[in-house]
């Protein structure tokens, strides 16, 4: 007795389209190693000096940041309205805005 279900067959649930090749996964699983390994090395070796350091660990922090929404969340690849692309621009703008708000209390506090 076969059922035959025409929804979800080959359609990942609903979500159709192109979600990556075996390529463009590893391209993306290799860059995430090597994002991960450069602020590791720099600080356990001391390459850089401390400002230095913390830039680096910024600057792959973004790119490790960007590799993974490209490469795995197929940030790239949505149709139509770019929802998930406004609603991550939104949740990053809370958080920089909570980080930020929370140093400037701790630098404006007497009581620190």
């Amino acid at each position: 007795m076969a059922h035959n279900n025409a929804v979800g067959h080959g359609s990942h649930g609903g979500h159709a389209g192109h979600h990556g090749s075996l390529k463009e996964y590893v391209l993306g699983f290799a860059l995430s190693i090597i994002l991960t390994i450069i602020p590791i090395l720099s600080v356990l070796n001391g390459w850089f000096g401390r400002t230095a350091t913390i830039l680096v660990l910024l600057a792959t922090a973004v790119l490790q940041f960007a590799v993974q929404l490209l490469f795995f969340m197929h940030l790239r690849e949505e149709n139509g309205p770019r929802y998930n692309l406004v609603t991550l621009i939104l949740g990053l703008i809370i958080v920089v805005v909570v980080i930020y708000g929370s140093i400037w209390i701790l630098e404006n506090n007497p009581m620190y």
